[in-house]
């Protein structure tokens, strides 16, 4: 069977994500890096949409939303239990979580940005729209580990990119802000060999080029 071919894009956060999972599940990938000002053919004949990551399982199987490649390649295998299977609620709540955080907090997110990119005097408002998120997770992560619960999972998997995209918003009040579980959580896996392994850095993908594999079959 031939191997899954994964269409990314280094730092965007539902690239990562997906990738992440994929390291997480110890599969295996093709990994094509593009860029989206010169997306391939080959990509939008699979996924009309144009964007990443773009997951190409089979000549009848494609899966385009990052969420959903999460979950296929955790369905596949999951040996640190991220889906925690042994709970038949945990799954159903984790996606509610997410959902929120893809549906509203990253709506926050992306005014922020903007706010700070184009010297707008709206800033700290937009900030404070995003800290109603974040103190829901410190409140967690003062109950236990992980986001969700005692053990690492999904969200913790899910969140953690557009997390640490808030983080690089304005440094110095991140780093000063009332959230040090946050701080600590985000930071265990920005220093993981990991995120390391997630985050290479390999040449763009080009047609006949040799190919370039990613995770661990």
């Amino acid at each position: 069977m031939a191997t899954p071919i994964l269409y990314s894009l280094r730092n965007c956060p539902y690239a990562m994500r997906a990738r992440i999972a994929i390291f997480k599940a110890r599969q295996q990938v093709e990994l094509r890096d593009v860029i989206l000002s010169n997306k391939p053919a080959e990509m939008i004949a699979v996924s009309p949409k144009g964007t990443v990551p773009v997951l190409v399982v089979d000549q009848s199987s494609v899966i385009d939303e990052s969420l959903d490649i999460m979950l296929w390649a955790l369905g596949k295998s999951d040996p640190d239990d991220l889906l925690q299977s042994r709970d038949s609620s945990a799954l159903p709540n984790m996606l509610k979580l997410i959902t929120v955080f893809d549906n509203e907090f990253k709506v926050c997110l992306e005014k922020y940005k903007c706010a700070k990119r184009y010297h707008e005097n709206t800033v700290a408002e937009c900030r404070q729209a995003c800290e109603v998120y974040l103190q829901a997770l410190e409140q967690g992560l003062n109950e236990h580990d992980f986001i969700f619960s005692e053990k690492e999972s999904l969200v913790d998997l899910a969140l953690l990119s557009f997390i640490r995209q808030f983080a690089r918003v304005e440094r110095q009040w991140y780093l000063q802000s009332p959230y040090p579980k946050l701080r600590q959580w985000l930071n265990s896996y920005l220093q993981s060999p990991m995120f390391t392994k997630v985050m290479s850095k390999y040449p763009l993908w080009q047609e006949n080029q040799e190919a370039v594999f990613f995770g661990k079959g």
